[in-house]
């Protein structure tokens, strides 16, 4: 052993095991530190991203509500407009309906009135007729006494036929 002692390469091995238990005990206080530091770090990350993934599913579960809600609501629009497009189409048909008839009606009525105006032109008509005939014959078959007689009852009975 006495050799050990005066051997170079022994002093130089205890030397480093002197220092490196010497850096083991100075750096294992900051290691030790940095490690806890970066636990809590990693804690922290992995807190914040389990509060950010909450937040995520929170999110995720109203915008389903949401999109639920807007179905729903966009069903009951689409209901409220079959129902309205029904109701309109019967009222068009009722309208139509009346709208017919009131034409209908009024071609009857100017039927009718052209009937009735064109009775009244054969009338006036036939009355000219009757005139020029009844003038015809008169002059030809009555003398001026018996002309100027029926002249004189025809005032006569006038006042009569007036009123």
């Amino acid at each position: 052993m006495d050799h050990l002692l005066e051997s170079a390469e022994f002093w130089v091995a205890v030397s480093f095991v002197i220092f490196a238990l010497f850096m083991v005990w100075k750096a294992t206080k900051p290691m030790m530190a940095a490690l806890d530091a970066r636990a809590d770090r990693i804690k922290t990350e992995l807190d914040d991203a389990q509060r950010l993934r909450e937040e995520a599913q929170k999110l995720l579960a109203e915008y389903q509500r949401k999109e639920r809600d807007a179905a729903k609501e966009a069903e009951a629009m689409l209901s409220h407009a079959r129902e309205e497009a029904t109701r309109l189409r019967e009222k068009a048909g009722e309208d139509l309906k009346v709208a017919i008839k009131r034409r209908e009606q009024q071609a009857l009525d100017r039927i009718a009135q052209a009937a009735a105006q064109a009775e009244a032109d054969v009338r006036a008509q036939a009355v000219d007729l009757a005139i020029a005939a009844t003038r015809q014959i008169l002059t030809s078959k009555v003398d001026k006494t018996q002309a100027a007689k029926l002249v004189n009852e025809a005032l006569k009975d006038l006042p009569g036929k007036l009123n």
